[in-house]
């Protein structure tokens, strides 16, 4: 039985954070329609413009919550959220491409509400997957590369028993446990940070897990971490 751990160390940089997971089993992530997901991305781009109000890239406050927040803990020189990454192709009027359904959807709705979202393959990790500060020798060889890139002391990333999953809290993603069109059984989650979010935060694990389900059949079930509520079981 494998579990999903928020330990302490990363409450004590983020002890209002909410981590939603949303986990499913039994999909089927094998593309059918590619032109639909790419209409379901288009759609979330011109959504996601109506977040960068300000001429100022970084003076939104979808950018500015999350560069305070990489403030907070050492990362690699030049490291952004996801969601700024995101965003900023958007800004640019650079298109998203397609990948896989399923993280074409969790584009989809980064883009529409602003907000962190990842995804990984649950039969790929190796024991628990956590939430914490890395000790600095964890593996991690990221997509495009072979070369092996561990994150430094204090790092905050997701880790299981074999190394990184995803480095500097959302930055860059495992290529050991990436969502794959193979994917049947995945670990989906939604990051908050900003307070003020709570509501769009709980739409937004709605809409995931409903149009994951919609789409890819079998079955998902949402969980909100927090500080009181640190690990829920995921397989």
């Amino acid at each position: 039985m494998k579990s999903f751990v928020i330990e302490d160390e990363f409450w004590s940089l983020f002890p209002n954070a909410k981590i939603g997971v949303v986990i499913c089993h039994s999909i089927d992530n094998s593309i059918k329609d590619e032109n639909q997901y790419k209409d379901m991305i288009s759609n979330s781009e011109e959504e996601a413009l109506s977040y960068l109000k300000n001429e100022e890239f970084s003076s939104n406050e979808v950018i500015k919550v999350w560069r305070e927040a990489f403030q907070k803990f050492k990362t690699k020189k030049g490291a952004r959220s996801s969601i700024e990454a995101l965003l900023k192709r958007v800004h640019k009027g650079n298109h998203i491409g397609t990948i896989n359904p399923l993280v074409d959807i969790y584009n989809s709705i980064s883009l529409r509400y602003a907000m962190p979202c990842g995804g990984e393959d649950i039969d790929a990790f190796a024991g628990d997957i956590r939430l914490t500060k890395a000790v600095g020798n964890e593996s991690f060889v990221t997509l495009g590369t072979d070369k092996n890139e561990p994150p430094y002391e204090g790092e905050i990333v997701y880790k299981d028993n074999e190394g990184a999953i995803c480095r500097c809290f959302n930055w860059r993603e495992s290529v050991r446990t990436m969502l794959t069109e193979n994917t049947k059984n995945a670990f989906l989650c939604i990051e908050l940070i900003d307070e003020t979010r709570v509501k769009e935060f709980e739409d937004a694990l709605d809409t995931l897990a409903k149009t994951v389900q919609d789409n890819l059949g079998g079955n998902c079930k949402i969980s909100t971490l927090d500080i009181n509520n640190k690990s829920v079981v995921i397989d």
